[in-house]
C-alpha cells in the first residue's frame, strides 16, 4: 500500500504529515538543516551583552579597581609613616589585614587548606605579606614615592623571572631583551637620582622587587588550586604569630602619633592595599585571564606617579615619568613574547 492511498484511507494505519511551519516545536532543538553544519559557521551573538560579555566587563572593572588600590599603596604608605614608626605600620598594617582576612575565612566557613600547600602559603607570607610591605616602608623613609614607584614598576618583569625559573619555562630572545632593557632603564634611573650612586633606599626597593615576585609567583600556583583570596587570606592568618608580638613591641618603642592622615594611610594599606586590593585582582584575573590582567597592571606607577603629586605635593623630575613609560614598553613587549 503507498503512503497516498492510506492517507485518504479510514484506517488506523493513517499518519497525518506535520506542516512546514510545525515541523520544530522543540525551543532546544536546532534549526532545520543546521544539526550537521560546522558550528564555525553558525550565526553569533554580536551584541556584546551576553553572559560571556557580561562577565569579562566586570572581571575588567575589578582587576582594573585592584590596580587603583595598588597604586596607592605608597603614597599611604608615606601618610602612614607621619604618625607611626616604620616597624610599627607594618606590623599594625598585616595584624589588621589579617583580622580581616581571618574574619572572612570564618564567616564563610572555609576548611584549613591541605598540609601540601603550606609550604608555598608560607613564602607567599614572607614575600607578600612582611617582606615588601617592610623593605618598601623603610625605603620610603628616605625615597620618594615617585622614585619607588618607577623602580618597583619593574615587579612584573621580576615575577615573569620567578615563574620562567619556576615552572622551567623558556621564554623567547624577545622577551629576554626587553626584560634586560626594562631593568637597565630602572637601574640608569635610580643611580642619575641618587648622585652616581645606589642608596639604602635603593637596596631596600630592590630587595622588595625579589621577595614580592616570589611571592606572587607562589601566589599565583597555589591560585591554581584554591581561589586567590584564599590564598592572601591564610598567608596573613599565617603571619599572626609574628605581626601580633612584633606590633606590642614596636608599639612600645616607636612613637605614633594619631593624624588624619596617618590613621587614613594606616587604614588603606592594611584593608585596601593588604586584603581588598587583592581580593578584586585576583577574582578579575580569574575572570579574564593573567595576561590580559597583566596589561592592566602596566598602569600601576604611572597612577603612582599621579597620586604622589596630588596627594603628596611632589615634584616629579622629567626622569621619572619618561623611566616610568620606558618600563611600561618593555614590559608590553614581554607580555606579547612570553605567549
Amino acid at each position: 500500500m503507498r503512503a497516498q492511498d492510506s492517507a485518504t484511507a479510514d484506517t488506523p494505519i493513517a499518519v497525518p504529515t506535520p506542516p512546514e511551519s510545525a515541523a520544530h516545536t522543540d525551543p532546544t532543538a536546532p534549526p532545520r538543516g543546521t544539526a550537521d553544519r560546522d558550528p564555525a559557521s553558525l550565526p553569533r551573538d554580536t551584541t556584546g551583552a551576553g553572559p560571556a560579555s557580561l562577565a569579562h566587563r566586570s572581571g575588567t572593572l575589578q582587576a582594573a579597581l585592584g590596580v587603583t588600590a595598588f597604586s596607592l599603596t605608597f603614597p599611604a604608605t608615606a601618610w602612614g609613616l607621619e604618625g607611626f614608626g616604620p616597624w610599627s605600620l607594618v606590623t599594625v598594617r598585616s595584624l589588621l589585614a589579617a583580622v580581616i582576612a581571618g574574619g572572612c575565612l570564618l564567616a564563610l566557613r572555609v576548611p584549613l587548606p591541605a598540609r601540601r600547600h603550606w609550604a608555598g602559603l608560607a613564602v607567599v607570607a614572607a614575600g607578600v605579606v612582611l617582606g615588601f610591605p617592610l623593605l618598601t616602608t623603610l625605603a620610603l623613609e628616605t625615597a620618594t614615592t615617585s622614585h619607588a614607584a618607577v623602580v618597583v614598576g619593574l615587579l612584573p618583569l621580576t615575577t615573569a623571572l620567578f615563574s620562567a625559573l619556576r615552572t622551567s619555562a623558556r621564554p623567547s630572545r624577545t622577551f629576554w631583551i626587553a626584560a634586560l632593557s626594562g631593568a637597565a632603564a630602572v637601574i640608569a634611573f635610580t643611580v642619575q637620582q641618587s648622585g652616581g650612586a645606589l642608596t639604602s633606599a635603593d637596596a631596600y626597593l630592590f630587595g622588595a622587587l625579589l621577595v614580592c615576585a616570589a611571592g606572587y609567583t607562589e601566589g599565583g600556583r597555589l591560585a591554581r588550586v584554591m581561589p586567590g583570596w584564599q590564598v592572601i587570606g591564610w598567608a596573613l592568618v599565617l603571619c599572626l604569630p609574628l605581626s601580633v608580638p612584633g606590633a606590642l613591641v614596636a608599639l612600645a618603642y616607636e612613637p605614633v602619633q594619631l593624624t588624619a592622615h596617618s590613621v587614613a594611610g594606616l587604614l588603606w594599606v592594611a584593608a585596601g592595599s593588604q586584603f581588598l586590593g587583592l581580593v578584586v585582582w585576583y577574582r578579575g584575573m580569574a575572570a579574564i585571564g593573567i595576561p590580559k590582567a597583566s596589561q592592566l597592571q602596566l598602569a600601576q606607577p604611572l597612577l603612582t606617579l599621579v597620586w604622589s603629586v596630588l596627594l603628596l605635593g611632589e615634584h616629579l623630575t622629567p626622569a621619572a615619568p619618561l623611566t616610568a613609560a620606558a618600563v611600561l614598553v618593555c614590559i608590553a613587549v614581554t607580555q606579547r613574547a612570553r605567549g
